[in-house]
Formats: structure tokens, C-alpha cells, sequence
């Protein structure tokens, strides 16, 4: 028996940095994000070896520990230990024995939400194999504690709840930890002409999102004025983003994307450099009207809104600073999960 689930990385099209604390919890923040086919999976194998295997396939990362004396850590695996940990708490009476393997289509620091999305996975690998009573909600939630709060590792809270729930969504963060996700029904057709105009770009670079983050937040502890109100302007787009969407305004994306990217960089000083900057004006003088990094920002993949058939000028134009795009569409669904026999 293999238990198994997948769940789907996300563009943040509006309002991204507007759901990292303290910001949404002194003004509340907004997102607007939407799946697309590229997936985090996950598959647990019970075992009766009596050890507990992490595997990270596409890392060709693996550990082995004896079930009896896990440790609380892992440095190399850190996110399949963090999940394990939590089950292990408040879900096990007793030690048991299995194989988790999990591999994902993006690697780390891409910008699509990836950690985040893989730790959804993992959850709903355990909640397969152990038939546990958990919701999207409660899988959202979840995953965001054993990230951000068990790991202690930085970043904001709209990742999770896009892998959970999938498709495209309007996400309100309140003060009291409350979010509330609010799916829009988009009509297939703008679905369809987004996609034929939105550009995803691979830059082939990373970028360590925490670093960008801390500094975020420091920004508005220290309440600096232009990073506080860029994220105010910020969570203002994701309003209309939301509205153009569901008027079939898509014409209209290019120019709110560029609004939005001209305020992101406002909020932390790595979120731009001069290699960005380079690609973000080749790709505006080839059609591009709007465009930004996916992400925290500083690498990873960039987006570019390319009106009628310009999206192949721009990719022609991008060559030479050695990046690749990736076709994508647009998901409708979130978390899954099945058993194989």
C-alpha cells in the first residue's frame, strides 16, 4: 500500500508581501493568486523494518532513522522532519515505521511557493494513510505552523492555503491569525486568454526568500514609511486584480502587475537587482506591459504580461541573459490525495 498526494504551486499575481506578519496583523493583508500544473508530491509506504526513511527524490537527498529514537531535527531534510514531528505529537500513540518520499516540479527558491506547497503535501500524505479528520482549513493552518512557527523559518502565509485549496483566489489576512480564502469564478475564456498572455520565465538564478522577508519586516516594525505604504498600495492591487478578473478585463493585467512591481520593490532592498532590472526593461521594449518577480523576489521565476502575440518577441528578446520559459496552465483544484494498492 502506498498513500499518496500531490498538491499545486501558485503565481501570486497581486498583493504579494501583504500576508507576511507583522504587516497583516497591524493592517491586514490581501492576495490574489491562482494554481497552475506544476505539483508537490508525496507518498508514504508503511514499512516493518522498524525505521522511519525520508527520501527527497528529486534532491537525491535520504535519511534513516530508527523509529524508537528519532531526533528532533534534521538539517538536510528539515521540512519532512518538521511535518513528521507534528504528527508524531499530536497524532500517534506509538512509534510506527514508514517511507516518505516526496519530489517537487520547482526547485527551491523559485518563487512559486514551493516549501510551502511541499509541507501541504506531506500533511495530506499523513492524512491519507492515517484517515485523519482535517479540512482545508485545518491542513492550511497547519502547515503554516509547522513552517513558520515549529521551523522557525520566514515567510508569509498565502502558500499554503494556495496549495490546499488550488484554483484562483482572493485571500484575506486579519490580525487575529484569521484568513479567509474567497474562490472567484472565472470564466474559462479569460482563464484561456491569460494564459496566452502571461509569460512565465525561469531566470535560472535562486535566491534565499527568507533574507528579503526579515528585512520586510524590520521594515515595518521600524514602521518606515515607503515599505509600509508600498505594501498598502499592494494589498490595493490584489482589489484589482480581483475586479478585472472577474469583469473579464484582462487587457488591463499588464498595467496592475507593473503598478504592483513599481511598490514591491519599495518593501525590502533585495527584491530587485541590476540583472532584474535588465531583464524586466528588455522584456517591456519587446511588448511587455507589466510584469514582476514571483516570489519574495531577488531571483527565481519572473512574469510578464505580453499582449496579442508579443510573449514570443519577449521570449526571443530574454535569450541572451540565459533563462527559459515555462508553459503553464491554470488548475482549478488543490490538495489531493488516493491510496494505491
Amino acid at each position: 500500500m502506498i498513500c499518496r498526494s500531490r498538491a499545486p504551486l501558485r503565481l501570486g499575481l497581486a498583493g504579494g508581501g501583504t500576508d507576511v506578519s507583522p504587516y497583516s496583523d497591524q493592517y491586514g493583508g490581501a492576495i490574489l493568486n491562482a494554481t497552475i500544473d506544476a505539483y508537490a508530491y508525496a507518498s508514504i509506504e508503511p514499512l516493518d523494518n522498524g525505521n522511519i526513511e525520508f527520501a527527497a527524490l528529486d534532491k537525491q537527498i535520504s535519511k534513516i532513522y530508527p523509529a524508537l529514537s528519532i531526533p528532533d531535527s534534521d538539517r538536510k531534510l528539515p521540512l519532512h522532519m518538521g511535518v513528521y514531528q507534528y504528527i508524531a505529537r499530536e497524532y500517534l500513540t506509538k512509534p510506527v515505521s514508514f517511507r516518505l518520499s516526496t519530489y517537487v516540479d520547482a526547485p527551491p527558491g523559485s518563487g512559486l511557493g514551493s516549501s510551502s506547497t511541499l509541507v501541504v503535501a506531506m500533511l495530506g500524505a499523513f492524512v491519507e494513510w492515517l484517515n485523519l479528520a482535517l479540512g482545508e482549513y485545518d491542513i492550511a493552518r497547519l502547515a503554516y505552523q509547522i513552517e513558520r512557527i515549529d521551523l522557525n523559518m520566514s515567510g508569509g502565509k498565502q502558500d499554503q492555503y494556495a496549495a490546499t485549496f488550488g484554483g484562483v483566489n482572493f485571500m484575506e489576512f486579519f490580525s487575529n491569525e484569521k484568513v479567509i480564502v474567497n474562490p472567484l469564478r472565472i470564466r474559462s475564456e479569460y482563464l484561456r486568454e491569460m494564459e496566452s498572455c502571461l509569460l512565465l520565465y525561469n531566470t535560472k538564478t535562486s535566491r534565499l526568500s527568507s533574507t528579503i522577508i526579515d528585512e520586510q519586516r524590520k521594515n515595518v516594525e521600524r514602521k518606515k514609511n515607503t515599505a509600509v505604504e508600498a505594501m498598502h498600495k499592494l494589498k490595493e492591487q490584489a482589489v484589482r486584480m480581483k475586479e478585472v478578473l472577474l469583469q473579464g478585463k484582462i487587457g488591463e493585467i499588464g498595467e496592475i502587475l507593473n503598478f504592483g512591481w513599481h511598490y514591491k520593490k519599495e518593501m525590502a532592498s533585495g527584491i530587485s537587482n541590476p540583472m532584474i532590472e535588465q531583464m524586466y526593461a528588455a522584456a517591456m521594449k519587446a511588448g511587455a506591459i507589466g510584469g514582476k518577480v514571483s516570489g519574495a523576489g531577488g531571483g527565481g521565476f519572473m512574469m510578464f504580461y505580453c499582449p496579442g502575440n508579443t510573449r514570443f518577441e519577449v521570449i526571443k528578446t530574454l535569450e541572451p541573459f540565459g533563462g527559459k520559459p515555462k508553459k503553464f496552465n491554470f488548475t482549478k483544484s488543490g490538495l489531493s490525495t488516493w491510496t494505491s494498492q
